[in-house]
């Protein structure tokens, strides 16, 4: 029994350290956009707070906390105080099964830097997705707003229509690797010359391309687009319920850049650095991608988008399984 116990304990203090960890770094990947961002364009970014901008996250944070969040009138309550958190809450339990390293040795103890190792992780991380459009479609319906919910729409109609690429990209893989643990393919890219960007390029394209789409990320960030629909989803959302979304949308981004580095990248493989750093390394550069797009690329049209998913994307994936499965036999 008190092994029990003390083992639930470890597994909460692991939740918190990987909560919080995770929690700064999605604040301060603000900071890292608008300076990335700022650069691209010319221009210093934010500058004022701390040296450099550095503590512009913090001060937000701050704001954000003691703003009024305002409930417009005409709205359906339950449902407009539900959404922001049926955003936020798939993003952060698909941190559980993150594989950010194999084994870490402290003090002549070994611990696994994640929450839970699952045979299916692939699957959990597909059934946590699936459920975050309907904190958008929630937002969107709730707010009587036009705008809202024409985002909501989008949002709901791109990630449905996206996660079938986003699917089928990762199949290429799975024919190869045999198994659906996140551990275990990462174990099939010992060094760079196994990783599978180089052993699988057409279903890693695949896959980036999705996962722009699916984190409403410049150019694919239809949902929002401020030019048509002033904010989309959340366009009356303010104060912690604004935050929440931003942070679903902050923690989405890692935990999907995540993803693409554990199927394509090798994981926490790599020489000299300790194997988190190496995670993290990686994992932020595909972060950082997502900012270089949306300081290069103009937004496109929705039925372009969904176009392009339906007769290009789609097409090209069911293209790659087939060319695996002739490779692999």
């Amino acid at each position: 029994m008190d092994g029990m116990i003390l083992k639930i304990i470890f597994i909460l203090i692991k939740i918190l350290i990987i909560f919080g960890a995770t929690m700064f770094i999605a604040g301060w990947t603000t900071w890292v956009e608008r300076k990335i961002i700022g650069h691209m364009q010319l221009r210093l970014g934010v500058m004022r707070t701390g040296p450099h901008g550095l503590l512009q996250p913090l001060a937000d944070g701050v704001k954000l906390f003691f703003k009024e969040s305002i409930v417009p009138e005409g709205c359906d309550r339950a449902t407009f105080e539900l959404a922001p958190i049926l955003s936020l809450v798939p993003a952060i339990m698909s941190l559980a099964i993150v594989p950010f390293a194999d084994k870490i040795t402290i003090a002549g103890r070994t611990f696994e830097p994640f929450v839970a190792n699952l045979n299916i992780g692939i699957l959990y991380i597909f059934a946590w997705s699936s459920l975050s459009p309907y904190g958008l479609i929630f937002a969107g319906w709730s707010s009587n707003n036009k705008y809202s919910l024409l985002g909501s729409l989008r949002a709901a109609a791109l990630v449905i229509s996206y996660e079938i690429p986003f699917g089928f990209s990762i199949i290429g893989v799975l024919m190869m690797v045999g198994t659906m643990n996140l551990i275990d393919i990462v174990h099939a890219q010992p060094d760079i010359f196994h990783y599978f960007i180089f052993r699988q390029p057409l279903a890693a394209l695949i896959f980036f391309i999705s996962i722009v789409a699916e984190t409403n990320r410049c150019p694919l960030d239809l949902a929002e687009a401020e030019s048509e629909l002033v904010a989309g989803y959340f366009t009356e959302f303010s104060g912690m319920r604004f935050s929440f979304f931003f942070l679903a949308e902050y923690i989405s981004m890692f935990v999907i850049a995540s993803m693409f580095t554990v199927f394509f990248l090798g994981g926490w493989h790599g020489p000299v650095l300790p194997p988190i750093l190496w995670f993290l390394i990686k994992t932020y550069l595909i972060v950082i991608s997502y900012m270089w797009l949306r300081a290069t690329l103009p937004r496109i049209r929705y039925d372009q988008m969904m176009s392009f998913c339906w007769k290009v994307l789609l097409p090209l994936s069911i293209l790659n399984i087939f060319l695996t499965a002739c490779y692999i036999n």
